[in-house]
Order: C-alpha cells, then structure tokens, then sequence
C-alpha cells in the first residue's frame, strides 16, 4: 500500500510539473543540468550528406599542468577529471593533439552547450545581414518584433542586443526561482514574456549580461528571414562543416515551440569543435565563405568597455581577449577557445566549472602547443 501511494504521489508531481508555473519546475529540475537536454523538447539541427574528420596526431600531446594550477600534485588528466570535465579537445591547424573524455562521456555524446549557444545566434545574425534578411546592426529591434513597436524599443537595436548593452529590465540570476532567468528558461511561453518587457534605461549606456537580449535577437532574425533558428543553422552552418552527428536546439514547449536562442544547442564535443574551427579560419570552410569574414573580425575585436563578470571583454556575444584569443562560454564550464596566433581550437565541456578560471587555464597551455 506504501509503493502504491508512492508511485501516485510521484505521477501527480510529474503532472504538476508539466503543466504548472516554471517555479514549480525549478524546485523540480533543480539547478541547469548535462542532461537538461533530455527535459526539454527540441527540434532537430540536420547535419549534411558528408562527413569532416580532423586529423589525428600519432600521439597525444603530453601536457604538463601549469604552475599556476598545480595545487594537489596532480597529472594534466587527473587535474581535468578532479574538476569535473566532461571532455576536453585540443585541435592545432586541424589535428587534434588531445582528446579525452570523462564519467563515461565519449566521442559521440551529447552534451548541452548552455550559453555557448549565444555565439550561433550571432553567426547566423552576421549571415542574415550578408543574405539581406536584416539591413543592418543599427536597426531597431522593434523593426524585426512588432510586439515590441512601443516606447523605448525604438532606440534599442540589435548592436545593443548583441554586445549586452540593452538597457532592459531584466534578472538575470541563475540560483532563485523568482529571477528572470529560471522563468525563461524553465517557463513555457517565451513570446508571452517577451510582448511584457520593458526598457529600464537608456539603450546602449552599459553592460548588463541578459539572456533575453539573445532571444530578441533569435526572434529577430526568424521573423525576418520567415525561417526558425534552427532550421537557419542546420541550413546556413551545420550541413556545411562536416558535422559528424545531428544536434538539437531545445524550445519552450510542443504548444508554443520558441527556440532557446538564449542557450540549448545540444551536440557532440567534436562536432563544436568544428564550429570553432569555423571562426578560426574567419568563416571559410573548404573554400565557402559561410559567415562573412568581416563579421567575424568585428565578433573577435574589443570594442568598447563591455566586460563580463569576470573582466573579459564582450563583443558581439563572444569574450575577447587582449592577446587575440576569444571564447564562448556556458554555465557549467562549456568552451570553444581559439587562439589564431597558434591556430588552436580547444572545446572544453564540464559538469561545472569547479572554480577554475578556464580561459585562464586555455591561455596557460598556449606554451606547450
């Protein structure tokens, strides 16, 4: 009788959190999870008819841990696993000179990219200018979203949005229910959400990270390229580079069926991989200019005082920095790094960051390669 009231109470919460408030499914699902993938339906990125495989050293580079890191007297691999990676490339002029994977993740698993995601936004933003869907960054965003043709949207354009300087009221706060944040990214109806915001202040006057400002843009460039974010990558980008796999890009819901543009593009360590060697080679793949050469030069140059939380400069939803590199980044310690000085690549994707600084740790390595 104890097992029968059990297994009610489980299916009546499994009902609750489908069909309740996204506070609900916050104290549910917990904090953002790998395998948050699973929970949210998706649709699918299509990869093409053929396949791109990187060269393979003959053997790995035997990396030695930075002095900087070497608090516990442990091996490169050890230091990795002990701050829970799940698996960590590192590809030089299109080699991969390291590969491993941890907690039984392999080569062909999927692994959610959380923020990492905000750099395809922009990609396909820079494709949509080159294909003449949307005439410039300066346009207003109210051009592309008529829900928000009301007072302030005016002023706010699309190179706010994309070097966060918005102005929007907005939360961003990943650890309680009540913030923005666990709203849009556990609530589902995302355009609802949308048509309420407002304008705090003046547009373009400071940094303020905000995911919202990357589903505005996701928004933006459906609506006027008359095609859903993923649709556009697996057309635009991931059919191109000789993805090994298909991947996913999560939505709010079956009903509603807005995409995640915010964070969610889900796919294998190797295949992000390739879109890091993308930007390395400033857009061109085999020849084909997929993102114009220049937006990614504007994508990977300081522009103005936007830093992050951790000082790194902002730009066009990419991190800079002074030495060249530049690097996307999500919430659990995803990475694709790119170093063109040294023609390197390296995807790092976590469980958690643990607490290390891992451009930090990408930079400390450049020596050894």
């Amino acid at each position: 009788m104890r097992q029968l009231f059990f297994r009610i109470f489980v299916l009546l919460g499994i009902s609750f959190v489908a069909t309740s408030c996204h506070v609900a499914r916050f104290f549910y699902y917990n904090f953002a999870d790998v395998k948050d993938y699973q929970k949210f339906a998706a649709d699918t990125v299509y990869k093409g008819k053929s396949v791109f495989y990187f060269e393979k050293a003959s053997s790995q580079i035997p990396f030695s841990l930075p002095s900087a890191f070497q608090s516990d007297s442990l091996s490169f691999d050890s230091f990795l696993e002990k701050h829970k990676t799940l698996a960590f490339l590192v590809i030089k002029n299109d080699t991969i000179v390291y590969e491993e994977y941890y907690r039984d993740y392999d080569s062909s698993s999927v692994i959610p990219s959380f923020s990492v995601s905000k750099v395809f936004v922009s990609a396909l933003l820079g494709i949509a200018i080159q294909n003449g869907c949307i005439e410039s960054v300066h346009d207003s965003i109210s051009k592309y979203i008529p829900e928000l043709q009301h007072k302030g949207f005016d002023q706010l354009s699309l190179l706010n949005l994309l070097n966060m300087r918005s102005g929007l009221d907005f939360k961003e706060a990943y650890t309680t229910p009540f913030a923005d944040m666990a709203k849009y990214y556990y609530g589902q109806n995302l355009k609802k959400y949308v048509s309420k915001l407002t304008v705090e202040e003046k547009p373009g006057a400071r940094y303020n990270y905000q995911s919202v400002n990357t589903l505005l843009l996701g928004i933006a460039i459906e609506n006027a390229c008359n095609k859903r974010l993923p649709e556009l990558l697996s057309d635009e980008i991931w059919s191109k580079i000789g993805t090994s796999y298909n991947a996913s890009w999560s939505v709010d819901s079956k009903k509603h069926h807005t995409t995640k543009a915010f964070c969610c593009i889900n796919a294998t360590p190797k295949d992000f991989g390739k879109f890091g060697s993308l930007y390395l080679h400033e857009g061109n793949w085999n020849g084909e200019q997929i993102i114009p050469s220049e937006w990614v030069k504007r994508s990977t140059t300081i522009q103005n005082d936007s830093r992050d939380s951790q000082g790194y400069p902002y730009a066009y939803q990419w991190r800079v920095l002074k030495s060249g590199s530049y690097f996307a980044k999500g919430v659990l310690g995803q990475y694709i790094y790119i170093n063109p000085t040294k023609k390197v690549v390296i995807v790092r994707m976590g469980k958690s960051t643990d607490d290390i600084n891992w451009p930090r740790f990408f930079e400390s390595l450049l020596p050894q390669l």
